[in-house]
């Protein structure tokens, strides 16, 4: 059983940055695909980011590349989502979550992240505009 757990969120204004931290325990980590969701206020939880087990595939969703940077440190068992130049629209609360083996590819497609194993308890980022 995989234990995560987020942490980082915070407040910030427009246009500035936050680094999202997910430190895992429990589990073998490069076993495990690693992603980010986010779940705005009256909406559905949605694929942001991921990363492959091996770290060498990284996805982001459309609105997020070139701000959003997804990264993983095997040696300390911890994903990382760099957040740059946020918007008022990136406010959520944002979950990590991990599959073994999984394709990140595929949260492309079922963006509301049906397919992980296990997730963490979120981290809520809210941008002032």
């Amino acid at each position: 059983q995989m234990q995560l757990v987020e942490s980082g969120g915070g407040l910030v204004q427009a246009g500035g940055s936050l680094n999202l931290s997910c430190a895992a325990s429990g589990g073998t980590f490069t076993h495990y695909t690693m992603a980010w969701f986010r779940q705005a206020p009256g909406r559905e939880r949605d694929f942001v980011a991921a990363i492959r087990f091996d770290g060498d595939v990284a996805v982001h969703e459309d609105s997020v590349k070139g701000r959003f940077t997804i990264s993983r440190d095997d040696a300390r068992n911890t994903v990382y989502l760099q957040m740059n130049n946020l918007k008022p629209e990136d406010t959520a609360v944002y979950y990590c979550a991990s599959e073994v083996f999984g394709n990140p590819h595929s949260y492309l497609k079922t963006a509301n992240g049906a397919t992980m194993d296990f997730w963490g308890k979120g981290t809520l980022v809210t941008v002032s505009s």
